[in-house]
């Protein structure tokens, strides 16, 4: 028996069929929808091994020198320094300050919020200083420089040479950046622990630590706290030499002074929580206050660092953390809410209140968060919610906000 179907019902039917007919030609055969599935899946695998694999991080407003930057094959492209203002000035093809030899710059061997860091070669085969050394390139307009001499010049002024501290042979003015003739080192803390499968056996960090503690206990016998502890600014000495197994801390572009000199007495406190300086992942917790650094900092950010290198990671990393520090941020954690960030801490003093706020890993499926402000202790409101399979995560104590 014949169907009847409207033209309207017919078009739709052909439309149809033409898709299937288009999608039917464009299927690849079942050898080949296995093997995009499979590249799907290696591709995935990869993504998801990024993002779980540790890596130093550089944060804005920092100066800290991750040295894990790959060399690039082309070197006149290398050699173009990019900074967070624009610059595209390229980096000098020869060097020579004050009364420097000259130097060939070669491989980039880092770059960092202020700098950067090439090897720098000597032309002539004799003459005064090493035959290779490490140049550390700052741009008059960086952030360190605003046109004068690099802050870390004061710096390396004062602490430069000491137990631990490489020593800057020359340092000078050269077109458009501020050049610093350094030691040659080898590698990073970062390095050898990337390059060991990512362990290091306990005796190791054991004899780090100890190097560790006694350089920082010469820098602040200086007057100076380094600001910027972690693993890519400790590295060993050159390979080949005596001092290979020797440990150093570099980049002191975020020293800052931790007493008088002249008086000998500790500096003034100070909090400023919209001001952050130091790498997040091993900053102690009064850097992440805003308060003013001290020598206690220094250790706190070494502590983590040996944590990092014998246990692989930190207890706060795999997290995206935003904090809001205002009375009572309501709005900030709603719309915060939507895009899966979730509350995983607060603090509060008699003035203001911090609520940390971290996107889960693994989001469970029967979430529910509440927020309570209360003069009172809550106990029949805590009870309703427990018998709600509902607990405490925080718990902080501030002034009650009218």
């Amino acid at each position: 028996m014949p169907v009847l179907r409207s033209a309207a019902r017919r078009a739709r039917e052909a439309l149809r069929t033409s898709a299937a007919a288009a999608v039917a030609e464009e299927a690849p055969p079942p050898a080949e929808k296995k093997r995009r599935g499979t590249r799907a899946a290696a591709r995935a695998k990869e993504r998801e091994r990024e993002r779980e694999e540790i890596r130093p991080v550089e944060v804005a407003a920092e100066g800290e020198l991750g040295m894990d930057d790959p060399d690039s094959a082309a070197r006149s492209a290398d050699r173009v320094a990019a900074d967070d203002e624009g610059n595209a000035t390229p980096v000098p093809d020869m060097v020579q300050v004050g009364n420097s030899p000259k130097y060939r710059v070669d491989r980039k061997l880092g770059k960092g919020g202020f700098g950067q860091v090439y090897v720098g070669r000597r032309i002539s085969a004799v003459g005064p200083g090493a035959a290779e050394v490490a140049l550390k390139f700052e741009h008059r307009t960086s952030k360190g420089c605003n046109g004068a001499p690099p802050y870390e010049w004061q710096v390396y002024n004062i602490v430069g040479g000491v137990h631990g501290i490489p020593r800057v042979h020359y340092k000078g003015r050269q077109g458009d950046y501020f050049v610093m003739v350094m030691d040659m080192l080898g590698p990073s803390l970062w390095d050898v622990w990337n390059n060991n499968s990512h362990t290091m056996s306990v005796e190791m960090v054991a004899c780090i630590a100890i190097e560790a503690i006694s350089i920082l206990e010469r820098m602040h016998s200086k007057g100076y706290v380094h600001g910027d502890v972690k693993p890519e600014n400790f590295l060993l000495g050159t390979p080949g030499t005596p001092e290979e197994k020797k440990l150093f801390l570099v980049d002191l572009g975020l020293a800052t002074k931790w007493k008088d000199i002249s008086t000998g007495l500790h500096i003034d406190y100070d909090q400023r929580p919209d001001v952050f300086r130091g790498t997040v992942r091993y900053a102690s917790v009064h850097a992440h206050l805003g308060r003013t650094g001290s020598r206690r900092d220094d250790l706190e950010s070494l502590a983590y660092t040996l944590v990092f290198l014998l246990r692989g990671r930190l207890p706060w990393q795999g997290y995206q953390v935003v904090e809001l520090d205002f009375l009572y941020p309501s709005e900030g954690i709603h719309k915060r809410w939507d895009h899966g960030y979730r509350i995983t801490a607060t603090a509060a003093t008699w003035d203001q209140a911090a609520l940390v706020l971290s996107i889960p890993r693994r989001r469970p499926t029967d979430e529910t968060q509440e927020t309570l402000r209360t003069s009172a202790f809550p106990s029949q409101h805590v009870k309703e919610k427990w018998s709600k399979n509902l607990y405490l995560a925080s718990v902080c104590y501030g002034r009650t906000v009218s």
